[in-house]
């Protein structure tokens, strides 16, 4: 059986690529095939390429093109694509071309307190600002608009009285370390 190709866009720092590399590292069924970033300086970048992990990154301009990621992806055999962390919106034309292939990891549980501009930090204070009981992590298919293609998989967790951003923050890691891989796994690859 052929392996899927998973390629990874990511902005920031790159925990839940990590992640993912660790995880697929001798999977069976998915392999990492590059990392993406629209920034140069993302923690994501010297850490991918530190593990061996082809890593690109583009300019915004060029992320705004679908016909550079297609031919990026196309050149690469990309099968799946997972944001995590990325914080562009990803053109129409390229999703259509990976349609209930391409996945994004949202920290929260969605529709509540997504759309752009609302990610990392921004999304926990938001949580904690309502008061809310619970909080958790969103997988969903990517489509045009942010954080509103159809959900794939979420997992909950309870805010503790008094919690600040940083606890939140490390309950929502927990949650995504522990379950993007095998929600993602189990709900869609295999």
């Amino acid at each position: 059986m052929k392996k899927q190709r998973v390629a990874i866009f990511a902005s920031g720092a790159g925990s839940n690529a990590l992640n993912l590399i660790a995880y697929f590292e001798k999977h069976a069924q998915i392999e990492i095939a590059f990392v993406l970033s629209n920034k140069a300086d993302a923690g994501i970048v010297a850490s991918a390429r530190a593990l061996g992990v082809p890593t690109f990154v583009c300019s915004n301009e060029e992320a705004a093109r679908a016909d550079y990621l297609h031919a990026l992806c196309n050149h690469h055999r990309i099968d799946w694509i997972v944001l995590a962390g990325y914080l562009r919106l990803i053109p129409a034309a390229f999703i259509d071309k990976y349609e209930r292939k391409m996945i994004n990891l949202h920290p929260s549980l969605l529709p509540n307190y997504g759309g752009q501009g609302m990610y990392g930090r921004k999304v926990h204070a938001a949580v904690l600002a309502a008061n809310e009981k619970f909080t958790g992590i969103t997988v969903h298919f990517v489509n045009a608009q942010f954080d509103k293609g159809e959900i794939i998989a979420q997992f909950h967790t309870p805010i503790q009285p008094g919690a600040s951003i940083e606890d939140v923050e490390a309950s929502i890691r927990h949650l995504e370390h522990s379950y993007l891989p095998v929600g993602w796994v189990c709900e869609t690859v295999q």
